[in-house]
Formats: C-alpha cells, sequence, structure tokens
C-alpha cells in the first residue's frame, strides 16, 4: 500500500492473510442464536459449519467476501491457494444445507437482520462475478442468498420506518449492499428502490449529529451513498444539495472530521475505526458522483483521506477490530464503488 491509500498486491496480501486466520477462527464467538430446547445448544461450529469464525457469523461472512474480491482483484495474490482451499473445504453443498436449516429454524426468523443478511448477499454477488473459477462455490451459495433474499422482499414493505442508527441495524448499509445481489434479481432491485425512495427522497438539511459512541457506520453519509445507488446521477446532485445544504463549507463539521478511538481492544470503541473507513468509503463514492466543479468534490475526497489516515494503519492492533476491519478497509480503499444508477 502506498502513501496515497492505494490498495496494492502487498496490501491486499495482508488483508487477505488476516483474513485467513480468522474466518476458522472458532472462539472467542459471539452467537446471534435463540435456544428453544436443550438440542440447540450446540457448539457455534455445529451451528454454523461454514460461518463459525471471525468472533461472530456476519464478520465471517465478510471475510470471506473479502478473500473472494481479492482474489477476483489480484490474480497474482500469493494467498490465492490458500482461498481456494478454503472454499473447496466449507463452500459445499452439504455444509450449506446446515447454514440453510438454521436458518429455517422456528426461532431464526429475525437472525441477522439486515446486516448479515445484507453482506451474505453481497459474498453471493462477488462469487457470482468470478465467472467459472467460482461458479461451483457460487451454486453451492445459492440457495442461503435466495432464502436472504426472500427474507429482504418480505421484510422491507413491513418496515414502516428506516432505522438510522450507526450500527448493524443502518437500513440503508443494508439496502446499499444488497443492490449488488439484486443486480440479478430485478424484482428486489425495484423494492429497495422504491422503499429508498419512500424514506429517503423527501430528506432536507440534515443535521449530523455523529457520531455516537460505538457507530461504525455514519447514518448521514450511509443515506447519502444509498441514494446515490439508486437515483439517476441528475436526481442525485440536488437531492444530495438538499440533504447537506452547507456540505461546501464543511458542514455539519461532524461529518468531516475523523473519529478518536482511545482503545482499540475495546470491541465497542473499535467500531469506531470502522466508522472512519466506512465514512472514507461514502465520501469517495459520494464524490465520484458530483459534477468536477462542485466544491463538495474536493471536500468530500480531502476527508476520506483524513478518515483512512485515522484508522487504516490500525486495523489490525487487536483481535476486537482485527476480525472485521479487513472488509471495511477494502471498501474504503474504493474497490466498491459502482456508479450511481443509470439515468
Amino acid at each position: 500500500m502506498t502513501g496515497a491509500f492505494v490498495l496494492d498486491l502487498e496490501f491486499a496480501g495482508k488483508l487477505a492473510r488476516n483474513a485467513l486466520e480468522h474466518v476458522t477462527r472458532e472462539y472467542p464467538n459471539k452467537l446471534d442464536h435463540v435456544i428453544g430446547a436443550n438440542a440447540d445448544i450446540q457448539s457455534p461450529r455445529r451451528l454454523h459449519p461454514v460461518f463459525y469464525g471471525s468472533f461472530d457469523w456476519h464478520s465471517c461472512v465478510h471475510g470471506y467476501w473479502l478473500l473472494a474480491r481479492l482474489r477476483r482483484q489480484f490474480s497474482s495474490l500469493p494467498e490465492r491457494p490458500r482461498i481456494d482451499a478454503l472454499f473447496d473445504a466449507h463452500l459445499t453443498h452439504e455444509k450449506l444445507a446446515v447454514e440453510c436449516a438454521y436458518l429455517a429454524r422456528p426461532h431464526s426468523g429475525g437472525f441477522e437482520r439486515p446486516y448479515g443478511w445484507a453482506w451474505l448477499l453481497k459474498l453471493a454477488a462477488e462469487l457470482g462475478r468470478g465467472g467459472g473459477e467460482t461458479a461451483g462455490w457460487h451454486e453451492a451459495l445459492s440457495p442461503l442468498a435466495t432464502a436472504f433474499a426472500l427474507r429482504l422482499r418480505d421484510h422491507l414493505p413491513k418496515l414502516t420506518y428506516p432505522i438510522r442508527s450507526g450500527a448493524h441495524f443502518n437500513t440503508a448499509f443494508a439496502l446499499a449492499l444488497a443492490l449488488d445481489y439484486a443486480g440479478a434479481d430485478s424484482e428486489l432491485a425495484d423494492l429497495i428502490r422504491r422503499r429508498a425512495y419512500a424514506w429517503f427522497g423527501a430528506d432536507a438539511g440534515c443535521q449530523g449529529w455523529e457520531p455516537g459512541g460505538d457507530d461504525f457506520l455514519s447514518p448521514a453519509l450511509m443515506e447519502a451513498d444509498c441514494m446515490r445507488r439508486v437515483m439517476p446521477q441528475q436526481e442525485f446532485r440536488p437531492w444530495f444539495r438538499r440533504f447537506l445544504p452547507d456540505a461546501a463549507g464543511g458542514e455539519p463539521a461532524t461529518l468531516f472530521a475523523p473519529a478518536i478511538v482511545t482503545d482499540r481492544a475495546d470491541g465497542k470503541i473499535a467500531h469506531l475505526d470502522g466508522l472512519n473507513l466506512s465514512r472514507a468509503w461514502c465520501w469517495r463514492s459520494i464524490a465520484g458522483s458530483l459534477a468536477p466543479q462542485d466544491p463538495v468534490r474536493a471536500r468530500a475526497l480531502a476527508a476520506a483521506q483524513q478518515h483512512l489516515a485515522a484508522s487504516l494503519p490500525y486495523i489490525a492492533v487487536d483481535y476486537a477490530g482485527a476480525h472485521w476491519l479487513g472488509s471495511f478497509a477494502l471498501l474504503a480503499l474504493g474497490v466498491d464503488t459502482p456508479q450511481a444508477a443509470p439515468g
């Protein structure tokens, strides 16, 4: 990685090695598990034979996404054989059938909603882009992805109000990730766009009252990036001016200043490194959809660099962050910034 925070083969290898170490590390483990009977008391690996590592299920899923993404982006990645061996051993029909069976349990209706749902769909979309090399893994994962897509399709119309938190329940983040998968599911894509317009289309004058003490997402910037994805560019630009009318002057200042992380061994405080990385991701994405002469563009790009500098060097300081921050670093470095919706 160069001083300009550009992803290169060396840093990609570091990210891959870190993920390879934690996606099969079973303990410590924080389950999202409702116990309905004594038989439900099982180890993480018995419950989730694929996604049992990385401290929690969703972090393991996006650890797999990171590996799949780096594998596709860097054909000369030295860790590729290890990634292939991991996927061959774990992304099998038999093991993923157990993951599907867990999802079908009576007490699993809210399992990992919506954060884990969206990351699983994003992983499926990534494997679907790999061509013949990843076709077998993609096929094995498809039943689980289909199950989550159906749940999302059922859930969104019932969600009267969006969840604007800075952590796992954030609606805009889930929609943004799920859109990757929905590119091959026009019905889901249309539903995501309609719900985003209904929830966020009239928003204006965002106050930017953030961050919260354990945020890893910016409610304001994540909403803006979600709308960038669902709106044609000629609609997004005036929407963004209404949403953050003083951004050219660096206001709200809270959105341009990186969060301070005081204890990277504290899992909740370490979330703030994720906030800095996800803000960098959003600012870079938003800047790419603004007109070249828009004064917000330069401020957004500068803010992205400041947020990267604040947290990118510290993503592997402690397992509290190391088990998940690599994925957010990969987003922040610009490999996942699709253009705005077509006009």
